[in-house]
């Protein structure tokens, strides 16, 4: 196989592997989802204190009966966009040169990895919202923890894009380049696959989700791209006051040596 064809052959993988993996979880009741949701419970009694039981066919539910880790919340959509966003990232670097077939499961345990860790913090979050009695004039509480989720999820899956950049880039407009992939993968997971397997009969709910999922990575993107140029800003102007120091030393010296 020339690697021309490898390389296709890589890309298609990639792509049923995601494929195959959201349409077991379209289907996949908590007990099928137990490989990911038990490590995501022990990690979040771990951190929270708080104790979880499984019960068949719901999920992990709280012991006081107010918190349920049920199969909405496994996470499954993250890891989907973290396996496709990491994989294609190696696999689109390489079009001119062959690279093994191990990259795809080295991916797919990071993309588990992350996964667990981000839902972990997702569910922390939601508990200490849910103890706390968060509220909001303008949303309700199934809105709120729909708006955390998605935060989470973006922001992480925005920390492991960078956390695997290997050539660092500088400037607004490359950032913005670079920004455009996590978004358009996250997009492709949560709306285009969504409306492949027909979520979107679910008229309502479907678009109310989707408008979320559109608008929120979006701010939170341009909030962190601000970030950036505000760190570059600041680098910027350390560098050019030491420059200036470097070149006043400089002139000094050369005035000194002169008398």
């Amino acid at each position: 196989m020339n690697s021309k064809a490898k390389w296709s052959a890589q890309i298609c993988v990639v792509g049923l592997c995601a494929l195959a993996l959201k349409a077991h979880y379209s289907i996949a009741s908590p007990d099928q989802l137990r490989w990911i949701l038990s490590p995501t419970t022990w990690l979040v009694e771990l951190l929270s204190g708080r104790s979880f039981s499984f019960e068949s066919h719901a999920g992990y539910m709280s012991s006081d009966h107010c918190f349920l880790i049920a199969a909405s919340c496994a996470g499954v959509n993250f890891m989907i966009a973290s396996f496709l966003m990491l994989s294609l990232r190696v696999v689109l670097a390489s079009r001119s040169q062959s690279i093994s077939w191990r990259f795809l499961p080295l991916t797919a345990v990071a993309a588990y990895t992350s996964t667990i860790v981000a839902n972990t913090v997702r569910i922390c979050i939601a508990l200490e919202m849910q103890k706390a009695a968060v509220h909001s004039e303008l949303l309700d509480g199934g809105e709120l923890h729909r708006l955390e989720g998605i935060v989470v999820y973006f922001a992480f899956l925005l920390m492991l894009f960078f956390a695997t950049e290997q050539k660092r880039t500088r400037g607004l407009a490359a950032r913005l380049r670079q920004f455009s992939f996590p978004l358009g993968i996250y997009y492709i997971t949560t709306l285009l696959l969504p409306v492949m397997n027909g979520a979107y009969r679910r008229r309502v709910s479907f678009w109310e989700h989707s408008l979320f999922v559109m608008l929120v990575p979006v701010v939170l993107g341009v909030l962190v791209l601000a970030f950036y140029a505000a760190v570059e800003y600041v680098k910027e102007q350390h560098q050019t006051r030491a420059k200036t120091k470097v070149r006043s030393g400089r002139e000094q010296a050369i005035q000194s040596t002169s008398q």
